[in-house]
């Protein structure tokens, strides 16, 4: 998940025998990624570079070939004994990703940062720590997964598109639309003095049968015709972490959350293409309207905010940016991400699919992360801190 200084952190969790690889065990896993490594790096090479400032004040990637950063560690414990892997937790996850010593800014820190740390059991873990503005999650798991092909001697499924100029900015910039994504809302309800206290990190599991009753739910009043996975999810965690925050009715919430933009732009964007293509875009609604309305009301605000999502919108949104230079505010904001629809559990160094991906941390206290979970990937955990006052309402909200 993405960090302050805007690193990403993720683990990928094996256990077992190795299905291709000999000898059994996790003995040679750090040297067989590695060396995999080195080699997928060729197609991937920016990763190699260092990010620096340009003459014009842009982030951009130096294409040094210093190479990425690669640690081997050696646990004297079993997998299980670190504890329940499946909720954010940055103290004792956090020793499974190497982060550079001194780092003090986004600079200091290569863009890839991998830590192979193996166990008693046999079992391992390959943490990462990947800088998102190199890519977001569809092109690290294109990564990830191109980087396992390669430690199984396979060619790549899906080659890196590395050219990012077909989304630079226009010239002149033409911002058509308000881009409320980025507006500050006052904070009537005094939120922020809730986080001063305590932040309890919890998982929520949702199973096919949960989701169901959910979109059902949604549907009941007969104003949606349909209702999927996503939009009935985000408008139902929307709805109970208002409540569970007591905002005042007459405070203004926002939901942000992104949208694939690779197939909405005009021409769609190719395929492996090597950066970021997702657009954040926004729901705005009084907290009293929000839960005085029946659930179809919020589930219809998310599915105008995906629908608001079109190549012009996406165009207007870049040059939004590359004039004000402004970042999303997240006051009285509510951010879902959602790795659900990312193949990351399909990663296979040679050792099959892993037992858990998932992230060392959340970014920020707005932050909820919708995770896959189960063997046909139909469950959905939902990850996210809050405060001690509001997350017993929350848990209580919760049950379906």
């Amino acid at each position: 998940m993405e960090s302050s200084n805007g690193n990403v952190f993720q683990l990928i969790v094996k256990q077992g025998k190795p299905t291709l690889v000999p000898p059994k065990g996790n003995g040679n896993a750090g040297e067989l990624i590695k060396n995999a490594l080195k080699k997928v790096l060729v197609h991937y090479y920016p990763l190699a570079g260092r990010l620096t400032i340009s003459s014009e004040g842009k982030l951009i990637v130096n294409c040094t070939g210093e190479g990425a950063v690669f640690v081997e560690v050696e646990a004297y414990c079993a997998m299980e004994e670190i504890g329940d892997i499946t909720k954010p937790d940055p103290k004792t996850l956090g020793k499974l990703v190497y982060v550079i010593p001194d780092a003090k800014n986004i600079l200091d820190m290569p863009p890839l940062v991998a830590q192979v740390t193996t166990f008693k059991c046999g079992g391992f873990v390959l943490g990462l720590c990947m800088n998102h503005c190199m890519f977001d999650g569809i092109g690290a798991m294109e990564f990830v997964n191109s980087w396992s092909e390669t430690a199984r001697g396979l060619p790549l499924c899906v080659p890196p598109f590395i050219d990012r100029s077909i989304l630079k900015a226009r010239n002149p910039p033409k911002i058509e639309y308000l881009h409320q994504e980025f507006a500050e809302i006052e904070d009537k309800s005094s939120t922020i003095d809730l986080y001063k206290d305590e932040t309890i990190y919890s998982s929520f599991y949702f199973d096919s049968d949960m989701l169901e009753n959910i979109k059902m739910k949604a549907m009941e009043d007969g104003v949606l015709e349909k209702c999927t996975t996503f939009e009935g999810l985000s408008a139902f965690v929307w709805r109970a972490r208002t409540k569970a925050l007591r905002i005042q009715p007459d405070q203004q919430t926002k939901l942000l959350f992104a949208v694939d933009g690779r197939p909405k732009y005009n021409p769609p964007l190719p395929k492996g293409y090597f950066g970021n293509g997702i657009v954040l875009t926004n729901s705005f609604c009084h907290a009293g309207e929000l839960l005085d309305k029946p659930l179809s009301h919020a589930v219809g605000l998310v599915k105008e905010a995906i629908k608001m999502v079109t190549d012009s919108y996406m165009r207007s949104a870049m040059d939004y940016f590359e004039v004000t230079r402004a970042r999303p505010s997240l006051a009285s904001t509510l951010l879902i991400t959602t790795w659900s629809r990312l193949s990351f559990y399909t990663t296979d160094f040679g050792w099959g699919e892993p037992v858990l991906s998932g992230p060392v941390a959340l970014p920020e206290k707005e932050v909820i992360l919708f995770l896959s979970h189960g063997k046909e990937r139909k469950s959905i955990n939902e990850l996210l801190g809050s405060p001690a006052s509001a997350m017993k309402i929350f848990q209580e909200l919760m049950q379906i």
